[in-house]
């Protein structure tokens, strides 16, 4: 009877495509290491390579490589027009080998790591969801979404600490309440009236760990499974994030010169529950939502009981004219839900932001909340209550909108001189990134991984995408790199694009 011959099949394995180790690698070591340990038997057949490109949505030349590699060292072998397989004459001794240090699995696997078995569905949905760019990026060029923390005033905040610790009362360190700390909501509620056009009281403000736990906190208040919600696409990946995990139907909704494209979403689902939108400056294109599309989607929200969350990313850093009022502002009817993050404009690790919500919403996402976690620690958040009412935070964005400001004209000049032909950059009046845009038919994916893999964090214009978009780009955050800095990185860039792009 002829021997049968098993498939290995690589269900869960996702590639860290954030890591400096070249996805070659990565998949050469995942095998290797399933090899030793008896995971993968000899005679195993595994997938053709064009099937496992497909299933990892990576390149096929990424498998041919680990491939051969895995052939070259004997773990694999193959004849002309036959299946790769593990080599069946693989000695016993080299197999179910103990897991010692040497054979754990390294830190850009470590999602590869056996999961429980016993995980609940949205469990097993957590976990297969894309890994996040944004971890592990640290601050090296040209990271986006990062604020200059090099130039934050550290002696300032450590002063403002120190008061704030002492201003406490014995009762401030109970817990604290869900809806933040009264101090910080009230100085919040004139703040944003005054620099955001947002229509508020104190009462509306609940203070977050950041926009991501807001997201969490509305979408799994507003939001039944399966109910449809437009997002702008391309579109910042934790919205995405937060509604997959409450198994929403995401309806990708393109952005153009004015924004996201009203009359699109309603051709394509009139029936939404929820709009996600960063109308201020969109992430990542950096584009506003014009005043006509922002009346439009207003009255159509209030007439068919939609809920919009208004993501007001990154609006105080703006260069030319004032910052541009918020949608909230505009919003006659209560559909409004308007979320902020003091990752930007003071340091990203801090973790405090704040939604301002219709009345009717206070009660129900104050029980949240306090199911949830209770609130946030009452030190920093006093502390932010008196960097904004010391004036603070106001010298603080007037220093930081000129340093961003000419770091970002440093970029653009330096790609003017060193990437004419490999990617266009234009300027912008706002934000703390911009956009670069890649010769016609680029792979921006496979591109990006190979300035990562040369030191320069890129992220591909795609990554952001749930449908493919017209034009390949990279998003270039320069924030985060010192003007010295900026000429040797785009040299960098220019040395390995014009390899990737010749590939």
């Amino acid at each position: 009877m002829a021997k049968l011959i098993t498939h290995f099949h690589f269900s869960g394995l996702t590639l860290n495509k954030t890591d400096k180790t070249p996805l070659h690698r990565q998949l050469y070591e995942y095998i290797r290491l399933r090899i030793l340990q008896g995971q993968i038997k000899p005679d195993t057949r595994l997938p053709p390579t064009r099937t496992l490109a497909k299933e990892l949505n990576i390149s096929r030349n990424t498998v041919m490589n680990a491939y051969k590699q895995l052939i070259a060292e004997g773990y694999l072998e193959t004849n002309m027009g036959a299946d790769t397989r593990v080599t069946h004459t693989l000695p016993e001794s080299t197999l179910h080998v103990e897991q010692s240090e040497s054979l754990q699995l390294p830190s850009h696997l470590s999602k590869f790591a056996e999961q429980p078995t016993n995980l609940s569905n949205q469990g097993h949905l957590i976990v297969d969801l894309p890994y996040p760019y944004w971890d592990r990026t640290g601050s090296r060029p040209f990271s986006s979404s990062q604020p200059g923390v090099d130039a934050f005033p550290k002696k300032v905040w450590e002063k403002t600490l120190i008061s704030s610790w002492r201003h406490l009362k014995s009762d401030d360190l109970c817990y604290p309440s869900p809806l933040g700390h009264r101090p910080l909501r009230e100085t919040l509620a004139s703040y944003l009236q005054t620099t955001r056009g947002v229509n508020c009281t104190a009462d509306q403000i609940i203070i977050t760990n950041g926009t991501q736990q807001a997201l969490s906190i509305a979408t799994t208040l507003l939001l039944n499974n399966g109910e449809t919600v437009w997002v702008e696409n391309p579109s910042y990946n934790g919205v995405k994030i937060a509604l997959s995990i409450r198994q929403a139907n995401l309806v990708p909704i393109e952005v153009d010169d004015d924004g996201l494209n009203f009359e699109l979403g309603l051709e394509k689902a009139p029936d939404a529950k929820m709009v996600c939108i960063s109308p201020s400056h969109q992430y990542p294109l950096g584009v506003t939502l014009s005043l006509t599309r922002r009346l439009e989607l207003l009255r159509w929200a209030a007439e068919n009981d939609v809920w919009i969350i208004e993501d007001d990313y990154d609006s105080e850093i703006r260069y030319a004219g004032y910052p541009l009022e918020s949608l909230q502002g505009l919003d006659e009817n209560g559909r409004v839900i308007y979320m902020g993050t003091f990752s930007k404009v003071l340091y990203p690790s801090l973790r405090i932001g704040y939604m301002v919500v219709p009345k009717p919403l206070v009660e129900p996402l104050r029980a949240a909340r306090a199911y949830i976690d209770r609130g946030n620690s009452i030190l920093e958040q006093e502390a932010i209550h008196q960097f904004i009412q010391n004036g603070h935070l106001g010298r603080h964005l007037r220093r930081m909108r000129t340093l961003y400001e000419n770091r970002q004209t440093e970029l653009v000049k330096a790609a003017q001189r060193f990437l004419p032909g490999l990617l266009d950059v234009q300027p912008s009046n706002a934000g703390l990134h911009l956009v670069g845009w890649l010769p016609d038919g680029a792979d921006d994916e496979l591109i990006s991984q190979t300035l990562m893999n040369g030191g320069i964090y890129a992220p591909p214009l795609s990554y952001f995408a749930l449908e493919p978009i017209t034009r390949a780009g990279l998003v270039l955050g320069y924030a985060t790199v010192r003007e010295g800095e900026i000429v040797t990185a785009v040299k960098q860039m220019a040395d390995l694009l014009r390899k990737a792009l010749a590939q």
